[in-house]
């Protein structure tokens, strides 16, 4: 008697080029093979390489969202730019309308306060993020909408007590404060459908419960939640660790982070720590070091710089790097100009703490970096720059090790069934093609046939 499936995919090749079919039932994989004898809904891959879907192991998606909706002046160089693309987005019909825009370059002219942003646009209420997310940028239409005292230590304010505009790391607040509904993320969940991606890790340091419920069944990829020790668990995600936003600039007393390590043990949960400068990673070693030690599970997020003689350390602890390949192509050209050469070769490395024995994970960072995977996987391949230079030959990786960022090692049977099929270019210069992804079985994108 022939098996029955819900859904056989055939004429496929795995990522080594050898034919593959499968065949799926209940949302998991049941049959693998060269060829499947059964019966059920048939799709054929036309030669395409089926492998498991693509995980973003570091994303904000609330964030990304967000700047789905708003101004984009990642390439304004100049006052002028940024100005014409502010007002080419404004709604001069609702002047109390807020504008939000992000991708702010501080070279243009510096962190601007309120007096300069009320050139810019007087008007309108304006929130502007500078291109690390770290800061908020407000005119004085849209200080005025913060209301008056109490103002928390993130308010930045000048010798008269008055508010410049300048807010640093104060998402939660200032979401909490000029209210308004959280950003819709159908659409994200459908642009990272058609790049393949079935899962992501949302790495935010302030989620906790109410941020949860915002995330969870707002796209169809399955979700691992990162922040607050106070996060529970919850139906259709999976608790990650506490998260440690560290800031070289403002860096807490050790035994604060101590504690919050400690915590997070008590409630089984590992930690990670954001780690993109070189203090914040000796910081995050000593804490772990004076707090019994890492956990297998124990994350650093970044990993921007690290020094070829901490590699044998963060080994030996068992500590998984999570990089960001992408911001070799995405902001490589701007490192190049600011940073020393004999440097360039610590900044987001792959190839050399693979072969140090440390586990590696990939993540976009989105919105700070660009969601799309596969520009990642192309600058893990060829450590290219938005211009075409190189950063850090020696840690460039093989394809299979660029997928492993992203993927499983290999299906299985009985593995849920988040499956892409997808075309590696041979060019390195270009950048993957989907054609089908699979969620539990079920197909959430395809292209057009």
């Amino acid at each position: 008697m022939k098996a029955v499936f819900d859904l056989i995919i055939r004429n496929a090749y795995n990522a080594e080029g050898a034919p593959i079919s499968v065949g799926i039932r209940d949302g998991l994989i049941a049959a693998i093979g060269k060829a499947i004898e059964g019966s059920g809904t048939e799709y054929d891959a036309r030669g395409q390489t089926l492998g498991p879907g693509l995980h973003d192991h570091h994303c904000h998606l609330l964030a990304t969202a967000a700047r789905m909706e708003s101004v984009d002046l990642t390439d304004c160089h100049t006052e002028n730019d940024a100005i014409a693309r502010l007002h080419a987005r404004t709604d001069s019909s609702a002047p109390d309308k807020w504008v939000r825009a992000f991708g702010y370059d501080e070279r243009v002219a510096g962190l601007p306060d309120r007096d300069l942003l009320d050139k810019w646009l007087p008007e309108h209420p304006l929130r502007m993020q500078d291109r690390t997310g770290a800061y908020w940028l407000l005119n004085s239409a849209g200080i005025a909408r913060l209301g008056t005292e109490p103002l928390p230590p993130c308010v930045e304010r000048d010798a008269n007590e008055r508010p410049t505009g300048r807010i640093w790391r104060g998402d939660s607040w200032l979401r909490e404060r000029i209210g308004g509904s959280p950003p819709s993320l159908v659409k994200l969940g459908k642009q990272l459908a058609r790049w393949g991606v079935t899962g992501v890790t949302d790495a935010s340091a302030s989620n906790g419960n109410a941020e949860a419920k915002l995330l969870v069944g707002s796209i169809p990829q399955r979700m691992v939640i990162m922040g607050t020790e106070d996060l529970c668990d919850g139906d259709y995600y999976s608790v990650g660790p506490v998260k440690l936003l560290l800031d070289e600039n403002d860096l807490p007393p050790i035994d604060r982070i101590m504690e919050r390590i400690f915590t997070a043990r008590k409630l089984n949960r590992n930690v990670a720590a954001h780690c993109a400068t070189l203090g914040e990673l000796l910081f995050y070693l000593e804490a772990l070091r004076q707090s019994g030690g890492a956990r297998a599970g124990d994350r650093i997020e970044h990993g921007s710089v690290i020094p070829e003689s901490l590699i044998g350390d963060i080994s030996s602890m068992g500590l998984i790097v999570v990089t960001q390949p992408n911001f070799i192509h995405d902001r490589g050209d701007r490192y190049r100009s600011q940073i020393e050469g004999f440097e360039l070769d610590d900044l987001y490395r792959l190839g050399s703490l693979l072969r140090g024995g440390v586990q590696v994970l990939g993540g976009s960072d989105a919105p700070y970096g660009d969601a799309n995977p596969w520009i990642a996987l192309r600058a893990a391949l060829d450590r290219r720059t938005r211009n075409g230079a190189v950063i850090g030959l020696d840690e460039v990786i093989n394809q299979s090790a660029a997928l492993a960022l992203y993927q499983n090692p290999q299906l299985k049977i009985g593995d849920r069934a988040d499956l892409i099929l997808y075309d590696w270019p041979r060019d390195t210069g270009a950048l993957g093609e989907v054609g089908l992804t699979l969620i539990g079985g079920d197909i959430i994108w395809q292209t057009e046939r």
